[in-house]
């Protein structure tokens, strides 16, 4: 990577002797910092303000290097920022995030900014790049290829920095369109690869970041996972809402006609799932998850009562607990203290026979040796289950054996592993009095925890293993709730800027242009949002129509040549008239005007291209929403495969017939399978008689959770190719709670 001409490595720990500013305060959020104006000019500025080209051969990639830490201890990142030029790009001109989150008839911005921090430290553009036609690395400053002579293009150079934009170890990847809606296409904390930065801290500049520049909205489709757990079931259920509803994002569409009722009312449902039904089994012998609920019910300070207590208790205990590195023995050093006097789920008895097994082993060692945590637990393995062991080896120094010694524990100064020994009761004493060895958790090992948090998480929420419990109705509900949880995966954060230009009490004039289509046929049809216009306090409607007219030309492709022509509520005004004398210092106008489509423009008029077909399925949906579908071949209508019973990884009939044609009689009955008045060419196929819809394992509204790529191989069947979505925020972080 080469910054100001000189080469760096980033995330390396070196001496930085410039006043580069903290990632984790930068940029400034407060409101005296950012000016009053719009994304299209707000980026700019920041660019030019914290942004240094990597190579001349590359002025459409930018760095921003930040630091972290202070001093000696200083860690460098370089925010890349990639200035992507849509009609040029080697990248499709459409927006696939745009289509699926419900923006897809906004016209194809002009640019999009994609703003990265790479796992490896190094710039998207890097100092180095493979030659295309030897592979052999060829340096950005050298104007040919040293082994095969290859003249090193511009156009090369860029092609080469486009296709990393679909690389997914980045750190952070996010994109903004120029009309200042965007997409956080990815975030890697410390699960995803980073070492120096969480989640928690890569969202929290992420955040700021877009506040800063003034972005309007933002989407993300969680995919996440942490501890190979579907994050967005599991935090929903534990925090009430999505992890990125820590920072405002809230549901933005959901799959399968899903709403934001329904995925309010999903997550009430799951997460007062009382936790006696799991419990309570009458005679049966108690369960490996009965076993783990009654123990963490034993743990808790407060009562858990439902799901949502289980696992928000769960999530805060993984949270705090002390990571154990692999070279240790048994517990860090760092063990939390939890609150004395809880309860346990054991008898006295069960207590008794275990430490009874543990005092004889301490026995048995002769001398003055210790026994480690992890020896002493594997020796008594038999004797109770793992919890019931953890248990008593917390409570277990300062025990009494029969013989009249106590149990001395400390921490071997080595592995930072505990060890225990029986020593006379003086000398034990002395020992407590000048020990500094910490305190035994009454938590179990983050290890065990995240386990137990897999079983609980499979058991309880993940509608494809949730145990039978009684009564089926309520399971059912259950089972319901948790499908739809995992359909709703597009979450929209609206930062609404408009609200501070409304409120501020500034000289300037700032108007939002509302465009309206006028007497134009189909080709012409679009819908941009308003665009932000600002004026200064003399300006006059001729001012006014120029600033709109250069908005939507500079933020649109399709409007390249545009030109407002009328104010529509102020078609009679006089062009010199000041614009304070009809509207007062902010709100809303509507504009129509006049443009060509003419030299391929009108492919640009929708983020969502050219293609037209219509959705009309079962379960409501009436637009693309990113899930497999097929189409009707008689009318051509579009329907989710999960919808019509067919499960989303098996392969899809090579001719299919929708219940409603079949009906109508559209077309002739085949030689294929007939049932329930599906018919297709090779394949039956069931669907349930109510709107909603039934699923092949007969949960309503929904079906059973798959997720799915395309599978679409077949030789005439008309399945509609989803792209696989990129947008997979966050292939895990380490510390994404607070």
């Amino acid at each position: 990577m080469v910054v100001n001409g000189r080469s760096v490595t980033p995330i390396v720990k070196r001496r930085v002797t410039a006043d580069l500013p903290d990632i984790h305060t930068f940029p400034s959020s407060s409101s005296s910092s950012i000016r009053a104006a719009p994304f299209r000019v707000r980026v700019i500025e920041f660019l030019r303000k914290h942004a240094a080209s990597l190579s001349p051969k590359l002025m459409m990639c930018l760095q921003v290097l930040l630091r972290i830490g202070e001093a000696e201890d200083q860690v460098l990142v370089g925010l890349d920022v990639v200035e992507e030029e849509v009609a040029r790009s080697s990248r499709s001109v459409y927006c696939d995030q745009c289509r699926v989150v419900g923006w897809s008839g906004h016209p194809v911005c002009a640019k999009r900014y994609h703003f990265i921090i790479k796992s490896d430290g190094f710039s998207i553009g890097g100092s180095i790049k493979p030659c295309i036609k030897c592979g052999n690395e060829v340096h950005l400053s050298e104007p040919r290829c040293k082994t095969c002579n290859h003249v090193m293009t511009a156009k090369d150079v860029e092609d080469w920095v486009y296709g990393q934009l679909d690389d997914t170890s980045h750190l952070l990847h996010g994109v903004i369109h120029s009309n200042g809606y965007g997409h956080l296409l990815r975030v890697n904390g410390r699960e995803g690869g980073s070492k120096v930065l969480s989640g928690f801290h890569i969202m929290d500049f992420w955040d700021r970041l877009c506040r800063y520049l003034g972005v309007r909205k933002v989407s993300v489709m969680d995919v996440s996972k942490k501890f190979g757990l579907e994050y967005r079931l599991l935090h929903a259920i534990a925090r009430g809402h999505p992890w990125y509803g820590d920072w405002g994002y809230d549901f933005g569409t959901g799959s399968f006609g899903l709403t934001l009722e329904t995925y309010k009312a999903s997550v009430e449902t799951l997460s007062n799932m009382p936790l006696s039904m799991f419990i309570c089994q009458g005679r049966k012998p108690r369960t490996r998850v009965q076993d783990l609920i009654l123990f963490y019910q034993s743990l808790s300070e407060h009562e858990l009562v439902n799901v949502r207590d289980l696992f928000s208790l769960m999530m805060s205990l993984v949270h705090d607990a002390p990571k154990v590195s692999a070279s240790a023995d048994g517990i860090s050093k760092k063990c939390k203290v939890s609150a004395s006097g809880t309860l346990c789920a054991w008898t006295n008895g069960d207590i008794k026979r275990v430490e009874d097994a543990m005092f004889r082993v301490l026995q048995a060692v002769s001398g003055s040796g210790w026994v480690s945590w992890r020896t002493l637990r594997g020796a008594v393995c038999k004797v109770g289950p793992p919890e019931l062991l953890d248990y008593c080896l917390k409570d277990l120094p300062g025990k009494q054996a029969a013989n009249g010694l106590l149990v001395q524990v400390h921490c071997h100064l080595g592995s930072g592993a505990l060890e225990y020994r029986l020593e006379p009761a003086d000398s034990l004493l002395l020992e407590i009095s000048s020990s500094s060895a910490p305190p035994i958790s009454n938590c179990p090992m983050r290890e065990h925890l995240i386990a137990d948090l897999r079983l609980l998480y499979e058991s309880l929420l993940h509608p494809q293993t949730m145990i039978a419990f009684g009564p089926e109705a309520r399971r059912d509900l259950a089972l319901s709730a948790a499908t739809k949880l995992l359909d709703c995966k597009q979450f929209v954060k609206d930062y609404n800027p408009d609200a501070s230009f409304l409120d501020a009490e500034l000289p300037s004039t700032f108007l939002f242009c509302q465009f309206v289509l006028l007497d134009y046929s189909e080709e012409y049809s679009t819908n941009p949002p308003p665009e932000l216009v600002v004026l200064s306090p003399n300006a006059t409607i001729k001012d006014l129509k120029a600033e709109a007219s250069k908005a939507f030309q500079e933020v649109y492709l399709v409007f390249k040549d545009f030109q407002v022509d009328e104010l529509l509520d102020y078609g009679v005004a006089d062009e010199t008239t000041p614009v304070k004398l009809l509207i007062r210092s902010s709100g809303t106008v509507f504009v129509s005007g006049r443009w060509t489509v003419m030299n391929g423009l009108g492919r640009f008029r929708m983020e969502r291209g050219l293609e037209r077909w219509t959705v009309d399925c079962l379960c409501d949906a009436v637009g693309d929403d990113g899930e497999r579908m097929l189409a009707c071949d008689a009318c051509g209508i579009w329907q989710h495969t999960r919808c019509v019973g067919i499960p989303d990884f098996d392969t899809v009939p090579a001719r299919f017939v929708c219940y409603g044609c079949r009906l109508s009689s559209k077309v002739p009955k085949t030689s294929g399978h007939l049932t329930d008045g599906i018919v297709t060419s090779d394949v039956a196929v069931h669907i349930g008689s109510s709107k909603g819809g039934v699923s092949s394992n007969g949960v309503g509204g929904g079906g059973c959770r798959v997720g799915g790529k395309i599978l679409a191989e077949q030789l005439d069947v008309r399945v509609k190719k989803m792209k696989s979505k990129k947008a997979s925020v966050y292939d895990g972080t380490e510390e994404c709670t607070s």
